[in-house]
């Protein structure tokens, strides 16, 4: 639940990428996703008599998630949230600040300056920032919805690089914490899910794989696979063999 809204998918998907707006389709619906965020950018806001994107994407079952995807300053993110707004397409914002160009590291502080000024204008604030604890209880303070710290750079599919990071944020954190960014296959987003994200937003490993759909299926059975995991409980890590079947017990002993 974030916000007070409820997904049933804990899984959130992109829309850039793919080889086709076809295949963006397909591989939506093999996901089981319920959420997709979408580049305001673009999205053609001022003739939408022309196709659009937004053709493919099923809006009676898949909430749409605007971003400011390019901007590189506050204001810049903040004019791209409001013309999504304008537009129609939602009050809700994956808010993106970019700091530099080669790592897509996201500008915290930029970040945090925009989400407090979107916040104050009704804004539904999910910011996708560092995997920093300190940058996401300040957003939180801010007023985000939501916090969305990378498993690695955008687009990169290194997969989960600082899990203690991940698990420092989520056990402080009062809001839900999406792992957004670095997903490279399901192994991946099942150790997010492990740490205990509460969901995970990924684009370039289903777009970019061989077979989207097919691996659009496999992540979708990879965050539940995770969650499962997470809710269970896993045992200890130890140094040494402990025996699975124990000789307390057994007769002649």
């Amino acid at each position: 639940m974030i916000a007070g809204r409820t997904f049933h998918s804990r899984l959130i998907v992109g829309t850039g990428k793919y080889p086709s707006h076809a295949v963006m389709a397909q591989a939506h619906e093999a996901s089981g996703a319920d959420m997709v965020t979408v580049a305001v950018r673009r999205v053609n806001i001022s003739d939408r008599s022309k196709e659009s994107l937004l053709d493919y994407i099923d809006t009676e079952r898949m909430f749409i998630l605007p971003n400011t995807a390019g901007c590189y300053t506050a204001d810049d993110a903040i004019r791209t949230a409001r013309l999504g707004r304008e537009a129609g397409l939602s009050n809700w914002v994956k808010l993106e600040v970019i700091g530099d160009e080669r790592t897509l590291f996201p500008d915290n502080e930029a970040l945090i300056e925009a989400t407090r000024v979107l916040v104050k204008e009704g804004f539904v604030v999910l910011p996708y920032t560092n995997d920093d604890p300190v940058a996401c209880r300040k957003l939180e303070d801010a007023g985000a919805a939501a916090v969305m710290p990378l498993g690695a750079p955008i687009g990169s599919g290194l997969g989960i690089q600082n899990a203690n990071n991940i698990r420092i944020i989520r056990e402080f954190s009062r809001v839900p914490v999406i792992v957004d960014a670095g997903v490279g296959t399901a192994s991946d987003a099942a150790l997010a899910m492990e740490l205990g994200a509460d969901g995970v937003l990924m684009n370039t490993a289903i777009a970019g794989a061989e077979h989207p759909v097919v691996m659009a299926e496999a992540m979708r059975h990879a965050v539940l696979a995770g969650r499962l995991a997470w809710l269970a409980g896993r045992i200890p890590r130890r140094m040494y063999a402990t025996a699975s079947s124990p000789l307390q017990g057994v007769i002649g002993t």
